[in-house]
């Protein structure tokens, strides 16, 4: 099996570049414990999961984190059925600790939390939601190296059955049930629809659920955490979040993730007046609830290859047709970031529906997105995947640079917090790729349209005529249902 040491080349991730040390911690709340702004979707559901990334103290010496979390064995199967192996391969990959079970990411477990430098004496903070095959783990490298330019990012693990296996935990620790990936066609169809929009119904709900925990935990009222020993973590962030301001959290995502921070940002900021009576909503909080007053037009939002599929269903139409909630804002879209890869952007049809999506209101006069794709990345290359397996996502899907287009991501998520007047650490001179210059308090350059302004970093317009060669299959047929990962894994073909 000499083939498998190339598809894990890295032992471990690269360290973070931000000034900060970090520290992390996994968190399960039982639902009874929170105040759900809106009905549960399931029953099946009695609590919701996170990791949370933070800076913690410079002296931290804690162990770091298992990239695949316990029960390992079940995860590592989980993974390779998702990826297409067969039911015997699954099973011996699972078997294989050399591959991925001994993979740490670069964070201090449970590690005090480091008192905020910023103005404020609080950490601004950003929720992060995971796509298909993802998992609170499965963007560490980005959502860690945010932390690390001093943001807390809380990372759930969705229960929707996109993840290739969810472990729901009763109040003594131990696994009472396990939540299967659920396969669903990547075509749009009514079955596809009905199936994306009850996936979606959990997705919000439960970031309606972790808004509650990330306020109560600022307020000193840290809910019970049956994940383990992260409480003390818990009431450490007590009054050193900055979530008490309208407006003050980021909320993004990837793919499946990204989609659903657009539904959320705009089921809640379209919750009261006028609505088409074919509008069937999926997330409906009440008016007096914590999450109603949160999200305004300040509110940044990032997306990072947003699938638009998901939030295509006829039973949302009126709402996909608003736009998004900062044009209502005099400084419209200059806390809207879309980066896309190279492999979305060539992807005719979904790149259209993204930028029809981002777009400002016609006839505005305010500020357009920031849209942005590094060449020769792929769709993976904005999670883990792209650093753990660069082998396979140079081999087959082109990609190239890993590490760089992360930090392209990060540089222009930063940016865009700081013109939303979200104070963060400076990006370092040698993400800046600046030879021998400090690090800045602002990094205009990576905002900037012009072509070559940053090496491989294209800017983008919502003009719908600016558009590639149609392709005759999205990148995502390959990428979310694992056909070309699959094909590779279950013969052992180099």
């Amino acid at each position: 099996m000499g083939w498998l040491s190339g598809l894990n080349p890295t032992p471990s991730f690269p360290a973070y570049t931000g000034p900060y040390k970090v520290g992390s911690t996994d968190v399960e709340i039982p639902v009874t414990d929170l105040e759900s702004p809106s009905p549960a979707p399931s029953k099946d559901i009695p609590t919701v999961a996170f990791r949370v990334f933070y800076p913690c103290n410079a002296d931290s010496q804690q162990r770091a984190v298992r990239w695949i979390p316990s029960p390992q064995r079940e995860y590592l199967g989980a993974y390779a059925r998702f990826l297409g192996a067969n039911s015997a391969f699954s099973q011996i990959f699972s078997l294989l600790p050399q591959l991925l079970n001994y993979v740490s990411i670069p964070v201090h477990r449970n590690a005090d939390v480091l008192e905020p430098p910023t103005q404020s004496k609080k950490w601004p903070v950003m929720v992060f939601s995971h796509g298909l095959g993802g998992s609170r783990n499965a963007y560490s490298h980005l959502v860690g190296s945010l932390a690390s330019h001093g943001i807390v990012v809380v990372a759930p693990d969705h229960r929707d059955g996109s993840s290739p296996a969810s472990f729901i935990h009763s109040a003594d620790g131990k696994v009472a049930r396990r939540v299967e990936y659920k396969k669903l066609a990547h075509n749009a169809s009514t079955e596809v629809y009905e199936g994306r929009d009850e996936q979606l119904r959990i997705r919000l709900w439960e970031l309606g659920l972790i808004h509650d925990a990330i306020q109560s935990v600022e307020e000193g009222r840290a809910p019970q955490n049956v994940a383990g020993d992260g409480g003390n973590v818990l009431r450490s962030l007590s009054n050193k979040l900055d979530v008490r301001k309208p407006g003050s959290i980021s909320f993004a995502g990837h793919s499946f993730g990204a989609a659903t921070m657009i539904q959320f940002v705009k089921s809640v900021s379209y919750l009261s007046g006028a609505r088409d009576p074919a509008y069937k909503p999926l997330f409906t909080p009440s008016m007096d609830s914590s999450i109603v007053h949160q999200i305004t037009p300040a509110s940044p939002v990032i997306l990072l290859d947003l699938w638009t599929l998901p939030i295509q269903s006829p039973a949302t139409a009126w709402l996909r047709a608003k736009p998004m909630p900062c044009y209502s804002s005099p400084d419209g879209g200059s806390n809207l970031l879309a980066i896309l890869s190279e492999a979305f952007y060539k992807w005719s049809s979904n790149l259209q529906d993204t930028k029809r999506i981002v777009a400002k209101p016609s006839g505005s006069d305010v500020s357009g997105p920031h849209i942005f794709y590094p060449i020769a990345s792929a769709h993976l290359s904005q999670s883990d995947f792209g650093i753990l397996f660069p082998w396979v996502t140079t081999k087959v899907f082109g990609a190239k640079e890993p590490e760089r287009v992360l930090k392209l991501n990060v540089r222009a998520i930063l940016q865009v917090l700081r013109n939303s007047h979200i104070e963060v650490a400076n990006t370092s001179a040698a993400d800046l790729e600046l030879e021998g210059a400090p690090g800045v308090t602002q990094d205009e350059r990576i905002l900037v349209t012009e072509k070559d302004s940053v090496r491989g970093w294209i800017s983008l317009s919502t003009d719908s005529s600016a558009a590639p060669a149609k392709t005759s299959k999205g990148p995502s047929d390959a990428v979310m249902e694992g056909e070309v990962l699959g094909e590779m894994v279950g013969t052992g073909r180099e």
